[in-house]
């Protein structure tokens, strides 16, 4: 892979800071130096010029579940308890590995789109997100999902454990352990999995504190809040993605570790309607990241939505002064620090997942703040080249993954599943 030159560019960094006419030079997938008239001794295969462009580095989405884009509006309109009991679960139950497949190619080609360039995904079947993953050249993190409700966690831990060994020195696809959650899996199950990713050097990923509900009755169950009983079986002792987190408590901020980051999803708590919850009182005081939540909930898997969304209903709730630009754009930032593929930066080392934004358009017109435009202002067409790796993912605004062979796939699974129908699952919300 020859090496591409970026000229001329208008530079935001992970923290929000606006540089103009630097060079970006990429080789090998890494950024290899950035300054003013680079000029490369060895030779080039490409240079484009960004003088009238801004580069970011790409998206990283915290929490999603890419398979669940096969879902995507079979449950609509109903309590959050519904959407689980009745909708999700009983058609998960009878969900083969070709619908995860197709539903995970699928969602990674929309992600690109948007500008994601690594997600942490939470589901099972992992080798099949995987391979949608490498197929379309997207960096994942993958938490194989583990329920054990009997308490026996072996059968679901296995494939994990050989997921991890197959892709232990990938570049692109890393392997941790998902409990599901503190209200399905019992201390005992959360305490062999965190026994576990020590053992394999890995981390966890899991759902705390969702609902109001969930929090209420792991007081009646436990004594504890989910955040305690999570802290209480070692989560936070490796690193670790809480997704949602959104009734936690103050007192549970005191359990978390640095290595510990929260994604929010507020599409899904809108959706679902699970209330405002305290995120928003303690967002300053955690690792706070986006995710996207599933399609078949959010509908969407657009991070830029999320952050916008979590920042006006802050603003709409709270003063809306504490809600400035860069604050966002560090939360909607973070998620690279949690993940270890050394994306999220652009400085020589870090890898070069970049998106290159055109403003100068229609809908982010005319240009005061960058930081604004793309916040609040932008989509996905506006994001002209997204590289992951140092790979064009995204050209000229067109993907190059190609989508004809999931979209058709995707429906066709879609109908089978309506006509197999629910089954029973063994959850409950």
């Amino acid at each position: 892979m020859g090496a591409i030159l970026l000229k001329n560019c208008n530079i935001i960094d992970e923290m929000g800071a606006i540089s103009a006419g630097k060079d970006i030079l990429i080789e090998n997938g890494a950024i290899a130096a950035v300054g003013r008239g680079l000029s490369p001794e060895g030779p080039i295969e490409e240079t484009v010029d960004c003088s009238a462009l801004f580069v970011t580095p790409g998206f990283a989405v915290l929490h999603a579940h890419s398979p669940m884009h096969i879902l995507r509006g079979l449950a609509e309109d109903v309590t959050a308890s519904d959407w689980f009991n009745k909708e999700i679960w009983p058609y998960e139950s009878k969900i083969q590995p070709e619908d995860i497949y197709w539903g995970s190619r699928l969602c990674c080609a929309e992600m690109l789109d948007h500008g994601v360039t690594v997600f942490a995904d939470h589901y099972f079947h992992g080798e099949q997100i995987a391979r949608a993953a490498k197929e379309t050249g997207i960096r994942a993190d993958i938490a194989g999902t583990v329920f054990a409700p009997d308490g026996d966690v072996e059968p679901e831990a296995a494939p994990v454990r050989e997921l991890m060994d197959q892709y232990r020195d990938d570049p692109m696809v890393h392997v941790r352990f998902g409990p599901h959650s503190p209200y399905i899996c019992s201390p005992q199950v959360l305490e062999k999995l965190v026994a576990m990713a020590r053992e394999t050097g890995g981390g966890i990923h899991l759902h705390v504190s969702e609902t109001e509900e969930q929090v209420a009755e792991s007081y009646r169950k436990h004594g504890a809040s989910p955040f305690a009983v999570a802290a209480k079986a070692g989560c936070f002792t490796v690193p670790c993605i809480v997704a949602h987190g959104l009734w936690m408590e103050e007192k549970d901020l005191e359990l978390l570790a640095p290595d510990t980051y929260i994604a929010v999803c507020p599409k899904t708590y809108m959706k679902l309607g699970s209330g405002m919850g305290r995120i928003w009182e303690y967002w300053k005081r955690v690792n706070l990241c986006i995710g996207t939540d599933g399609a078949a909930s959010s509908n969407s898997v657009d991070p830029l939505e999320q952050a916008r969304l979590f920042a006006l209903l802050g603003k709409l709730y709270d003063k809306a002064e504490d809600y400035r630009l860069g604050d966002v754009w560090r939360v909607l930032m973070r998620g690279h620090e949690a993940l270890g593929f050394g994306s999220g930066k652009i400085a020589p080392g870090a890898a070069a997942d970049l998106n290159i934004w055109d403003l100068n358009t229609p809908d982010t017109a005319p240009l005061y703040n960058p930081l604004a435009a793309i916040l609040y202002s932008a989509g996905s067409r506006n994001i002209r080249h997204t590289l992951v790796a140092g790979k064009f993912a995204k050209r000229d605004g067109k993907l190059l993954c190609g989508t004809a062979d999931a979209l058709e796939n995707a429906a066709r699974c879609a109908g089978e599943i309506t006509r197999r129908g629910k089954g029973v699952s063994r959850l409950y919300f």
